[in-house]
């Protein structure tokens, strides 16, 4: 008998996934477009809830205010041609601004170098990303038209999370944004080549604050109840939304209706949330759910598994989702048990409802299954979006007029729904939390090695080094005194220690500024308090920021440090309670 065994196999548990209970969820979510804080909306989060009571499943609807942008429409001519496209989420309303034109490529710094752009309107190759407008802003941009593919893709183009604050409002786009398809956009290049660049651009984006729905349920462990894993998805759509995220939230009700069978079994709570906000809010309803309950998830909620654009047709990449390390062993041995592939998995990104890094929770997963490499420009874009560029993305339709029911496949629905199935069960019912501390501090101790010889003489992690030596081995002792525990009381003491440590581990490897905040969602290295090496090395001592960087960076050593001593004494403080 498995580590993962209980009074009912878990094979027999999967075999009550029910492909015609997912595709009716799908669709019946998927017959409106979900604008965050729409009535439409509404109707989905009400058919949720009701079929949760069904369950026998008590839930909870929360209104809330949230700052929340809804695109409108948008008039893009160039050349006194007029040319369709659409305009973005946070980007900015104006009435025929009028520019030149400028190609920029794909917007990177390195792309402007030789350009003037300041009070002009610049054309972008790939989706209309946060930091591709930021770019622009910086460079003096006073527009932007950003070229995708075949179809033009709906985003949100702010790198606030959540609802701003006073302290980050300045930080949302100034300018207005559109996109146009890869064939309109050749021929804007066509015509740039021959001095055709005067261009005007009109958009309407309604931004402000608006009262957006989540829903909270779940059911109750019976040995720990206060404990849980919280399992979440967005009901706010794109267009209808089928994959995105109509076959999520249809994934969730059924893991809910097989679980909610066995909550006897249950030694945890399984904590849903379905969140709005999400597309048009820059996750403002998960980092609402934060805010709001902070100490409860930083003291109680051993894991995030969050669910998205799953059961695609074509979806056949399974190896390439986001994971951290402490997590990854456990999306492996589902995923090798379910399916018979290898994960791999790749490293988060800020996107995706990752509000609870701050309160120390281990993350599973954003989406789960993608499309295989392709050449083409959606693909392309996608694979650096999506995990770590070694798959094709969510699917050509993703965030378009197309994401329609025709775009599911039923088994690979029912596939995905197994793989979340088996991880809830095993994180609600094993002995000891399914969380590899000693994966995570590997995973720290790489990163800092790689900022000590990024930076070399000019700035000393040793000390930092030193303590994580001591606690991987504080960890190693930990791990083999699992290995022999049956002892309930012992096994509690566990779990308790792997909790406290995400609370320091996650943070560590995960947050740059306060752990009560959310960071900007913006691309950022590992253990990213130490991300000031980056301008560091590129400056000297001949000048005075060479100085600022090095006192930032002392402060920053100290709180990595004294974190990491934390988490030690908490492990040896375990190891004696064990041993006694």
């Amino acid at each position: 008998m498995n580590q993962w065994q209980t009074l009912i196999s878990e094979e027999h548990l999967l075999q009550q996934v029910s492909k015609n209970k997912l595709m009716a969820h799908t669709q019946t979510i998927s017959n409106e477009v979900r604008l965050s804080g729409s009535e439409e909306e509404l109707h989905a989060f009400h058919y949720v809830k009701e079929t949760l009571a069904g369950f026998g499943v008590e839930s909870e609807l929360h209104f809330h205010n949230a700052y929340i942008s809804l695109p409108v429409k948008s008039q893009l001519i160039v050349a006194d041609q007029l040319i369709p496209s659409i305009t973005h989420s946070m980007g900015q309303s104006v009435n025929h601004l009028q520019a030149e034109l400028v190609y920029a490529a794909s917007g990177t710094e390195q792309d402007y170098q030789g350009l003037q752009v300041v009070g002009k309107i610049v054309l972008l190759d790939g989706l209309a990303t946060p930091i591709a407008v930021k770019t622009a802003e910086e460079q003096g941009a006073i527009g932007a038209v950003f070229i995708n593919a075949t179809h033009t893709h709906e985003m949100i183009v702010s790198t606030v999370w959540g609802t701003p604050t006073l302290d980050n409002k300045g930080l949302l786009p100034s300018i207005p944004v559109v996109s146009v398809t890869i064939g309109a956009g050749a021929a804007i290049k066509n015509g740039l080549a021959t001095g055709q660049n005067e261009c005007t651009i009109s958009t309407v984006v309604e931004t402000g604050i608006r009262t957006i729905p989540t829903l909270i349920a779940e059911i109750k462990g019976q040995s720990e109840p206060d404990k849980f894993v919280l399992f979440s998805g967005h009901i706010d759509s794109w267009h209808y939304g089928a994959m995105d995220n109509g076959t999520a939230n249809a994934a969730m009700l059924e893991v809910t209706r097989i679980l909610a069978g066995q909550r006897s079994l249950l030694k945890r709570t399984l904590r849903l949330a379905f969140w709005s906000g999400h597309s048009h809010g820059r996750y403002a309803g998960s980092a609402w759910y934060c805010d709001t309950h902070w100490e409860d998830l930083r003291e109680n909620c051993l894991l995030h598994l969050n669910i998205d654009s799953v059961g695609a047709i074509k979806s056949t990449v399974l190896t390439e989702a986001n994971t951290m390390r402490e997590t990854r062993k456990l999306a492996n041995e589902v995923i090798s048990t379910v399916i018979g592939q290898e994960f791999t998995g790749s490293r988060f990104g800020r996107s995706g409802d990752q509000s609870f890094w701050g309160t120390g929770t281990p993350s599973l997963f954003m989406g789960l299954s993608e499309q295989e490499p392709a050449e083409d420009p959606a693909a392309k874009a996608f694979s650096q979006l999506f995990g770590s560029g070694k798959s094709g993305g969510f699917g050509w339709w993703w965030h378009t007029t197309e994401d329609t029911i025709d775009k599911i496949d039923p088994e690979l629905l029912v596939r995905d729904c197994k793989i979340y199935l088996s991880i809830v069960w095993r994180s609600l019912t094993s002995p000891v939390y399914p969380i590899d501390q000693l994966e995570a501090i590997n995973d720290i101790e790489a990163s800092v090695v790689d900022w000590q010889e990024k930076v070399g003489n000019r700035f000393d992690l040793s000390s930092t080094l030193t303590r994580i030596e001591s606690l991987k081995a504080g960890l190693v002792e930990l791990h083999d005194v699992m290995k022999t525990l049956t002892d309930e009381e012992k096994l509690t003491t566990i779990n308790h220690c792997l909790l406290e440590l995400s609370s320091y581990l996650v943070p560590l490897n995960y947050v740059k500024g306060s752990n009560f905040e959310h960071d900007l969602a913006l691309k950022q290295p590992a253990v990213p308090k130490f991300s000031d090496i980056e301008l560091l090395v590129q400056t000297t001592p001949e000048q005075q920021e060479y100085y600022f960087l090095i006192t930032a960076l002392q402060r920053k050593r100290n709180e990595v440090n004294y974190t990491l001593k934390q988490a030690n004494l908490l492990v040896q403080h375990t190891l004696r309670l064990l041993k006694g």
